[in-house]
């Protein structure tokens, strides 16, 4: 993936593109292969050197283990950053945490009374742009999001994807797995065809149908 790029993961159900994404965050080991980033191979064994690599990833599962659901926007934005929060004494520096948190918010029209409101109480499309806020707060060259417009409204899906492109053309690269073929299609500049665990072939985003795709997930 490129910088200023989508690259779009598809691929029919057990494809594994998830897998892919486990292995580049260092949650899941990777079975062979390698990563390469910014021309230097790299060894990735646990999230926290994925960060620290500039490598952020965006869970499918916003309610199990995306969000902190009774603790507040603020508090889950600052949660991957949170040393960079914390005073000599351990002590977390709220007007620090709650700048960050309010810049996120304004950015990206998080729709609540206060950025102390619990996540919890938020609608889905705001829940949405709070785990999206939680991870471009990290500041990442790679953001890689699982069905990132899963379980919102279209207006808060237009949205997110807007969030995504300004992300893109600030220099940076996303990597999106999705199991919805039209956005796909229309938000990936490229777009690697997955089928039982492999890349089954490329496309790029103006050659590409719902037609080829297809063919390339179901092998034929």
């Amino acid at each position: 993936v490129y910088r200023g790029e989508v690259l779009g993961f598809a691929g029919l159900i057990g494809a594994r593109r998830t897998d892919v994404a486990l292995a580049l965050f260092g949650i899941e080991p990777a079975d062979s292969g390698e990563i390469v980033l910014a021309g230097e191979t790299e060894m990735i064994r646990s999230p926290e050197q994925a960060l620290r690599l500039g490598i952020a990833y965006l869970t499918e599962d916003r309610r199990g283990i995306g969000l902190t659901m009774p603790m507040s926007i603020a508090s889950n934005i600052s949660l991957p950053m949170l040393r960079k929060y914390l005073s000599r004494f351990g002590l977390i520096k709220t007007r620090d945490e709650d700048a960050v948190a309010d810049h996120y918010r304004k950015r990206l029209s998080i729709r609540a009374p206060s950025i102390h409101h619990a996540v919890a109480m938020l609608s889905g499309g705001n829940q949405q742009k709070v785990l999206l806020a939680k991870w471009l707060a990290t500041r990442p060259r790679v953001l890689i999001v699982d069905k990132p417009t899963r379980g919102v409204d279209v207006g808060s899906k237009s949205e997110i994807h807007h969030l995504l492109r300004r992300f893109t053309e600030g220099g940076g690269a996303v990597i999106m797995i999705s199991s919805e073929l039209p956005e796909i299609l229309g938000m990936s500049d490229r777009i690697a065809v997955f089928h039982e665990g492999r890349v089954a072939g490329e496309l790029s985003g103006d050659e590409a149908t719902e037609e080829k795709v297809m063919r390339l997930a179901t092998g034929a």
